[in-house]
């Protein structure tokens, strides 16, 4: 079977890797241009475009997903299947090609989490599941026929980068199991149910900012569902606080925003229970544990 690979980060490496392990044939992968950043404009690849070089694979880097040449080389390609982790809306035009089809592996419990951030919104919202879905990619975004899921528990140390990690392995395996059931014609689809769906937006500047008005426990997953990046925060004397690590005690009578600090404890009243910060990271300074945080500053 002759596959396209489309992927971007590194989360989509790791399919890669078992994919050029397997017995499918990658014919080319896909994904973004090259991009110009710091202060010498020095050019970095996506981690798929780096791996993709040390592997000597056929690379294409479209700047436009409709541009008739590119279209036409994936044509020639005559490539069985599209695979796509972590990659740009296609069109049409482009998901269409292969006589298989086009599928796409998506970090959550479709329909559950549709969008950019499904990985960060399972445990803000508190969620004890979750997972990864494949599923035949339609015009609309992250709408198509569910092929197969795996799901996996979200435990209360999990953050979102204990949980990235675990999804891109759990969804390395379910593409190799999905590609094996399309070429053995043994996919049961199923249909999206639109009831269940709740949405994944990006995680905005304003998502970020903690509101200790709400529960102890809101606030604990909100900074665990983005930490390490790009961290929960609060504002104190015009200066940002970023919080990663924290847990919920419940043994202080604290108001809301109420602070109660010792040489080695920080804690901050909510509308239910109050939040222990373990790790801390002060504006323009090094992330570090409240005990050498509270050396040196005080809320």
């Amino acid at each position: 079977m002759k596959i396209v690979f489309f992927g971007t980060p590194d989360f989509a490496v790791t399919t890669l890797e078992k994919l050029i392990n397997s017995i499918y044939e990658i014919s080319a992968i896909v994904t973004i241009p090259d991009k110009q950043s710091g202060r010498g404009q020095k050019i970095s690849y996506s981690p798929v475009k780096e791996f993709a070089l040390q592997h000597k694979l056929k690379l294409l880097q479209p700047d436009n997903l409709n541009d008739e040449k590119f279209v036409q080389n994936l044509k020639d390609i005559k490539a069985d299947l599209f695979v796509v982790v972590a990659f740009k809306i296609l069109p049409a035009e482009v998901f269409t090609i292969p006589n298989l089809g086009t599928f796409n592996l998506h970090a959550s419990l479709l329909p559950k989490y549709r969008g950019a951030a499904p990985i960060q919104w399972a445990i803000i919202n508190g969620e004890k599941e979750t997972g990864v879905t494949t599923f035949f990619i339609k015009e609309k975004v992250d709408t198509g026929d569910i092929i197969l899921q795996k799901k996996i528990l979200i435990c209360d140390f999990d953050d979102y980068g204990i949980l990235y990690e675990k999804l891109k392995n759990l969804g390395a395996d379910l593409v190799l199991e999905t590609i094996e059931a399309i070429q053995e014609n043994k996919v049961n689809l199923e249909k999206q149910d639109d009831s269940l769906v709740c949405s994944a937006p990006k995680i905005s500047d304003e998502i970020c900012l903690i509101d200790w008005k709400k529960s102890a426990r809101a606030i604990f997953n909100l900074i665990r569902g983005l930490s390490p990046t790009p961290g929960a925060y609060f504002v104190y004397n015009d200066k940002r606080y970023k919080v990663f690590k924290s847990e919920v005690v419940s043994y202080l009578n604290l108001k809301v925003g109420e602070v109660y600090q010792t040489k080695n404890e920080l804690i901050i009243g909510c509308t239910y229970n109050s939040i222990k910060i373990l790790e801390i990271q002060p504006e323009g300074r090094k992330k570090m544990k409240t005990e050498e945080f509270l050396r040196g500053y005080k809320i």
